[in-house]
């Protein structure tokens, strides 16, 4: 949940809204799973998110995703419709085949396998995969994202599972419907310069949403840079005035 920053949150806390964020499984202090066998699937990330409102006590959300995180929500909104106000998608992907493969750098960034005894080699794999993650963006940040990855490394249960475990989940929601299903207002973030879906995974999902708004962030990649949080909040504030 770090990677949903604090200081991000409580901006958008300051518009007025009540932020959740948490650890998904095989990341931060959630459960984790062996390393290559998760045992469990998109629709089960997406009933966590579903128990976690419910012990909450919260009806219904206006739910944001980021990555993979965008498939949770896109689950969530289609299958267990009365929850979702609105939906968000940061840096996601309609997942056709015909849309751009993602960048040769990144794909050779990520099949690296780091040492994962060494700490302080762990955390420049990390920083290295996150400098290409963000497109070699010039609002990359160093310091901040090394700071972020220790803290990560410090507060997880198994880096290798977190790794690689959400590479192998069974992609087997939404299951009541599809994108085009859609009836709730839909928001969609995307980088510029997305080196794991490049803009035309962005430029299609707004297409196959009906009524989305598309939001492109210049200089950006896979990730939301501290320069446009401003603009994001405003986005996602104006979008979940309901």
């Amino acid at each position: 949940m770090i990677w949903w920053e604090t200081d991000l949150c409580r901006m958008i806390a300051d518009g007025g809204r009540f932020v959740i964020r948490y650890d998904n499984r095989d990341t931060g202090l959630s459960t984790s799973y062996p390393t290559g066998n998760p045992g469990y699937a998109l629709s089960d990330m997406a009933s966590d998110a579903i128990r976690i409102l419910d012990w909450l006590e919260v009806r219904s959300a206006h739910i944001v995703g980021r990555s993979l995180g965008a498939a949770i929500a896109l689950a969530i909104a289609i299958d267990h419709p009365k929850r979702a106000l609105s939906i968000t998608f940061v840096s996601a992907t309609t997942g056709d085949d015909d849309l751009p493969a993602m960048t040769s750098e990144f794909e050779e960034a990520t099949s690296k396998i780091p040492d994962f005894s060494n700490l302080a080699a762990l955390e420049n794999h990390i920083v290295e995969v996150l400098r290409i993650f963000s497109g070699n963006s010039p609002h990359f940040d160093e310091v901040e994202m090394r700071s972020l990855s220790a803290l990560d490394i410090a507060r997880t249960r198994n880096m290798q599972s977190t790794l690689a475990n959400h590479f192998l989940i069974d992609f087997d929601a939404p299951r009541n419907g599809e994108l085009s299903d859609l009836s709730i207002p839909a928001l969609i973030v995307h980088g510029e310069n997305d080196p794991v879906f490049p803009l035309p995974h962005g430029r299609a999902l707004s297409d196959a949403v009906p009524g989305s708004r598309l939001l492109v962030l210049p200089d950006t990649g896979h990730d939301i840079p501290r320069q446009h949080w401003e603009i994001f909040v405003t986005a996602l504030t104006d979008h979940t005035k309901i």
